[in-house]
């Protein structure tokens, strides 16, 4: 049995863990790196985790207010009035443009003006005769680069043309190529800036916050002790010291552990960390001991505390992953479409975790990983990247290439984990734009094959070589320079989740780190072997449009927990592109097993140890590798039979009723634009509930593109998006309603 006070503090640590993981999501996608920050403390509770939570996020300095316990309040009753007023401008940025800017920026804060003194506020001080401003102001320019969507505010002082070395210089560009660098690691100077909007807010401020002074304490006085508590901390016992925060004086340190009491907050000090005192009555705490790694005795069994934080931690470096893959990516589909996927992997190339994006990627990535173990893995060195998008070798169809980077250890020498980022890419060639053409029947009709290509070379970019691959297809990529930017964004999303899984081990050391995959990936697998205990066989049987079977049987093995899922009798590979690789049909196996968990567990390749999967090679859900052409083709392979496959599986499982057996895919394009979506649609109902309306399904997990950035990237107009009322059908658990989606063109 386990002591009561290791439960708790396990309790702690989660809550600490997932504490610390909002605030990681949070600034890197604003581009911050929170361990060159303080930490800002309030709320009542806020200084019982402040060094833990600074701990878990590598920072050094803790703030805490006076007033943290009611800050909100306090501020609340301190705060500036204001009025925000922006105006579209979609004009490129030049210094001629200037002065009708500002002209409209004075319009704006007229406007602004009027606002706040309708609304009661009071100026300062009367202007004198000719002032513009009786309020204070603040200023932005919104701009982004031709071609982008994502637009960065840039502070405005009136001032753009600053004297230099050889006359004036247009200061503007310079800091918005700065902060794009700083935000999304890199910039493109020899790009076009548009304007996109200007922002003005207008302040009436408010009252000022009181400083109290706080005097020093007499030398050779000690802060008052009220009494000393016993505190369970870091798996011993502790002595702490308790002080009442309005006896403390300025200059007074506190070292920890320690605890501090007032009216409205109490804070903790943890061991290793010291409070000091300020002259205005804050608290700054200080990390004062260096940050060993965390061994967790006894990684042969997991502690189910630990368990829970890890299975928190690793999917949030996937997510993290993510969030920089977002930020850092050029186009529609990946940024906005957000039609990519994240993972992390050990050093076998199994499936660890995953953040939530698109379960065709998911399951299939790890073969890719594998392909590269098998191929490089005695070449590889760090600072390696590679990439492929091969569907014979782990991958789904030719847009979605992958990019696999190796997390070595500190001497360079064993691979440990492995980082892996598969983006839909909305071209990549073949003989229709959008590589999703409808008759294709080669794989190299589909687009660029690239099969195990070293894209980063011991940290080197192979910018040229990525380029010439592209242009070398008898249908080369159409946008090459869209592809190049991508690619660069998901190397700089794996070396985040490179970082993190560092982070991770010297947290908790290596032995621990490794050990808890292991359990993670275990604990998948007893979930799923309980989702077996309830199954009992099932078959289920479908077919393409022109007749083709798809036959799926569950066979489930209570005695020993286990279940085949056989797909004999599924027709034969095809002509045309409706092939699946092996990896898509596990990946719908990985899926549908995976949702039956009904818990918050990482999708991984735990899931399938109790599955044994039989698909018969030269069936279109296995066709064989090679031939001419590239082999088979198989874009319609990871869209539409990879709908079909899991409506069919869920079917035979008794889980729910069809959805639509499709994604949806819509595509347009020429040689200059290229676009690409999957139209959200109706979930099947099942024993017990009803189908959802309208929502991505199964096996694609994209966002629609906001009808904004699809009007501002794209010569069309969206006239309508709506619920199709009523076409889930009737019935006591009907299907879920389907969606209308019509777009008007405005070129050929």
């Amino acid at each position: 049995a386990q002591d009561p006070r290791d439960v708790a503090e396990g309790f702690l640590r989660v809550a600490v863990s997932n504490m610390a993981a909002a605030i990681k999501q949070v600034s890197i996608q604003k581009g911050h790196d929170v361990t060159r920050y303080a930490l800002q403390c309030f709320g009542g509770a806020g200084g019982q985790h402040a060094c833990l939570v600074a701990d878990e996020l590598g920072m050094d300095t803790v703030f805490i207010h006076p007033f943290a316990g009611v800050l909100s309040a306090y501020g609340m009753g301190l705060a500036d009035q204001s009025v925000i007023r922006e105006a579209p401008v979609e004009a490129p940025l030049t210094p001629e443009g200037m002065p009708a800017l500002l002209r409209r920026f004075h319009a704006l804060e007229d406007e602004g003006e009027a606002e706040l003194l309708r609304q009661g506020a009071k100026p300062a001080a009367m202007p004198d005769e000719g002032s513009r401003i009786r309020f204070g102001a603040r200023h932005q320019l919104r701009l982004r680069y031709a071609g982008t969507d994502t637009a960065l505010p840039i502070a405005f002082g009136g001032q753009w043309m600053l004297k230099g070395g050889e006359g004036e210089v247009f200061v503007i560009p310079g800091r918005f190529h700065a902060e794009h660098k700083r935000r999304f690691g890199f910039a493109q100077p020899d790009r076009q800036i548009i304007v996109e909007s200007l922002f003005v807010e207008v302040l009436a401020r408010g009252q000022a916050v009181a400083e109290t002074p706080l005097a020093p304490r007499p030398a050779g006085e000690a802060a008052p002790v009220v009494e000393t508590v016993a505190i369970f901390a870091e798996g011993r016992d502790w002595q702490a010291p308790v002080l009442d925060r309005a006896a403390l004086r300025a200059g007074d340190r506190i070292a920890g552990p320690a605890l501090i009491r007032e009216e409205n907050a109490t804070t903790v000090i943890e061991p290793g960390w010291t409070a000091e005192a300020t002259a205005k009555d804050h608290l700054v705490l200080h990390c004062t001991t260096p940050r060993v790694a965390r061994h967790v005795a006894g990684t042969d069994r997991a502690d189910p505390v630990m368990l829970e934080l890890f299975n928190n931690l690793f999917m949030n470096i996937a997510e993290q992953t993510g969030a920089v893959l977002q930020n850092t990516s050029l186009s529609v589909n990946i940024k906005e479409r957000l039609d990519f996927s994240c993972a992390i992997f050990d050093a076998t190339g199994r499936l660890v975790a995953n953040a939530p994006h698109v379960p065709v990627h998911l399951g299939a990535m790890g073969e890719s990983v594998r392909t590269v173990i098998r191929s490089r893995a005695a070449t590889l060195r760090p600072g390696d990247v590679v990439a492929l998008n091969n569907p014979f070798n782990g991958g789904t169809h030719l847009p979605d290439v992958t990019v696999i980077t190796p997390v070595f250890d500190e001497a360079g020498k064993e691979i440990l984990f492995f980082v892996g980022s598969r983006g839909h890419h909305a071209d990549i060639g073949g003989l229709t734009p959008g590589s999703t053409p409808p008759g294709s029947k080669t794989l190299e009709e589909e687009g660029v094959v690239i099969d195990d290509f070293l894209l980063v070379d011991a940290g080197q970019f192979r910018e040229a070589e990525f380029r010439a691959l592209l242009a070398a297809a008898t249908w080369p990529a159409r946008s090459p320079d869209v592809n190049v930017a991508d690619i660069k964004a998901q190397v700089a999303a794996n070396e985040k989740g490179v970082q993190e899984l560092r982070r991770a081990v010297a947290q908790f050391g290596l032995g621990t780190v490794r050990a808890y995959m292991k359990h993670v990936m275990d604990n998948a697998e007893e979930s799923v072997r309980r989702v077996l205990d309830r199954l009992q066989d099932g078959s289920f049987e479908t077919t393409i449009d022109d007749g083709t079977p798809l036959r799926v049987a569950v066979r489930v093995d209570h005695a020993n927990r286990r279940a085949v899922i056989d797909f004999t009798g599924t027709g034969p590979q095809r002509p045309d592109n409706f092939n699946a690789p092996a990896a898509v049909c596990r990946a719908v196996v990985l899926y549908c097993f995976r949702c039956l968990v009904g818990e918050d567990i990482p999708l991984n390749d735990g899931c399938l140890v109790p599955l044994e999967i039989i698909v018969p090679e030269g069936t279109f859900l296995s066709p064989r590798k090679g031939g001419p052409g590239g082999g088979a083709a198989v874009v319609a392979g990871n869209t539409e039979v990879s709908q079909m496959t899991c409506n069919a599986l869920l079917a035979a499982l008794g889980a729910c009723a069809s959805a639509q057996a499709t994604m949806n895919n819509v595509l347009f394009g020429d040689a200059l634009y290229q676009y690409y979506e999957t139209v959200c649609g109706g979930t099947g109902g099942g024993p017990g509930f009803p189908g959802t309306s309208a929502v991505q399904t199964h096996m694609t997990n994209t966002r629609m593109t906001d009808p904004e950035v699809l009007e501002l990237r794209y010569p069309v107009r969206l006239e309508e998006f709506g619920i199709r009322r009523g076409s889930g059908g009737t019935g006591r658990f009907p299907g879920g309603d389907g969606s209308r989606r019509r777009i008007r063109f405005l070129r050929p």
